[in-house]
């Protein structure tokens, strides 16, 4: 999004929060108008109205699935359907309106979309008269979105997939190469935690608008943060009082980390294209250390931006960062960088995996155990940024790193004990901690945002004088 963007949804944020009435229904229509608003112009432009609405599709679907049948009741959800309903057709008809800052004007018939909402309500209409639904559903249903997310993550994976329907269709694909669902990777792992705790019993029974404003909620939608439903339900209905200090200053110091400081580093930050540039091994590591800053301002930034735009709306989004830099050990690392996300992998893989393992008949030491836990999970954190070979290293990269981390603490501590600890040689140990965190982290960068694997490890051997 753009600062003009930020700056119109925090006046809308603003005014919404006063309303006393229809507030939730309000920010749904925001929150789903938004969407179409900053998704990014396709080619072929008409999936830049589709990816939206199959968006907001799919969250209808998976409420169907994962709410009880007292909670599907027409009285209560009818006005968030209509909300819906009404924005699709109101983004639609600016192939008539043709306000190009709203939205692209080349936009499918009028005619089309109606009929197949019409069509898309009545099948909503059946499923709601379900009782339960097999596992086997829930099963499908999660299968489907993370075999979605691995297409739109595979480099050209779903530009193969539009060029071939495209050619059966005897139309051209356009610039397919270039297609982008944005916010899919965030909505994805929302629904999948609401079809998995639906299936423990830990999901509680919410309307289609507190689900549909929990999916899309315009200030996560994007860059996370990744909420839980339960927390922000509550939240959603009880919102916080607003301080306007604690709103504005969050919002002013996420623009000032994206925009200014991260937006600047970006001018010498290390990349594919600047490296083969660079012949000094001391300034790779001059631009290495630009892009470390550049991404965690980046992200960080835009983190305290929805954070921000959530406050101005009531409702406090968690915490995504903690100084991550600033961590003496790999392992609080990852606990302050992109919490949600670790939390989210933690809670439905790894702690999981670690309990299959543990009552598995195959008894497996508790080093081994450790070893596969971390470094699968790592490796689908990043897999989860891309489907390449780049990503899953990165991912490998920081398995690893964990594993002797752990391993190190574990031998160290009997020894530690042992000796005489002085606040000088703590401090010691704690800023050595944080000087080698923070240049494993660096160095582990390379695998993420240069092209493959092997121009990485060109780069690091560079770095330290090997090549």
């Amino acid at each position: 999004m753009s600062v003009s963007q930020i700056l119109i949804l925090a006046v809308v944020a603003i005014l919404v929060n006063q309303l006393k009435q229809g507030r939730s229904l309000v920010l749904l229509g925001v929150s789903a108008l938004v969407i179409y608003w900053i998704q990014p112009i396709q080619d072929p432009v008409n999936l830049t109205f589709w990816f939206p609405t199959f968006t907001l599709a799919l969250t209808v679907i998976f409420w169907l699935l994962t709410s009880t049948p007292e909670a599907r009741g027409w009285r209560q959800n009818w006005g968030a359907m209509a909300v819906m309903f009404g924005v699709i057709v109101f983004v639609d008809l600016n192939r008539y309106f043709k306000f190009d800052y709203l939205f692209v004007v080349d936009t499918p018939r009028v005619q089309l979309v109606i009929a197949l909402l019409i069509g898309f309500v009545a099948v909503s209409f059946l499923l709601a008269q379900f009782k339960k639904f097999p596992t086997v559903i829930f099963v499908l249903a999660a299968i489907g979105l993370i075999v979605t997310l691995v297409v739109l993550k595979m480099p050209f994976g779903l530009a193969r997939l539009i060029e071939m329907v495209s050619g059966l269709r005897g139309k051209d694909a356009g610039n397919a190469s270039a297609l982008s669902w944005l916010g899919f990777s965030y909505v994805a792992f929302r629904l999948l935690h609401t079809v998995i705790d639906r299936k423990t019993g830990r999901l509680p029974a919410v309307s289609l608008g507190e689900y549909v404003n929990y999916v899309i909620f315009f200030p996560a939608f994007s860059a996370g943060p990744i909420d839980r439903l339960e927390r922000f339900s509550n939240n959603l209905n009880d919102p916080v009082a607003l301080n306007w200090m604690d709103a504005g200053t969050r919002l002013f110091v996420g623009l000032f980390k994206k925009f200014v400081i991260a937006d600047g580093l970006a001018w010498f930050a290390l990349s594919d294209f600047l490296e083969p540039n660079v012949h000094s091994a001391a300034w790779l590591w001059i631009f290495l250390y630009a892009y470390s800053l550049r991404i965690y301002f980046d992200f960080s930034g835009y983190t305290d931006i929805a954070i921000g735009l959530g406050k101005l709306l009531g409702v406090q989004l968690p915490e995504n960062f903690d100084a991550p830099y600033l961590k003496p050990n790999l392992t609080q690392f990852w606990n302050s960088w992109h919490i949600t996300l670790t939390q989210w992998f933690r809670s439905y893989f790894f702690n999981l995996l670690t309990r299959f393992m543990r009552s598995s008949k195959i008894a497996l030491p508790m080093w081994l155990m450790v070893f596969i836990a971390q470094v699968t999970t790592m490796a689908l954190i990043g897999l989860w940024h891309g489907v390449t070979w780049g990503f899953l290293f990165w991912g490998l990269w920081h398995g690893l790193g964990l594993f002797i981390q752990n391993r190190w603490r574990d031998w160290m501590r009997p020894r530690v004990l042992a000796w005489n600890i002085t606040p000088r040689s703590e401090a010691m140990w704690k800023y050595s901690g944080i000087f080698l965190t923070f240049h494993f982290v660096t160095v582990g960068w390379l695998f993420f945002f240069l092209p493959n694997p092997s121009m990485a490890w060109n780069v690091m051997l560079r770095l330290f004088g090997a090549a």
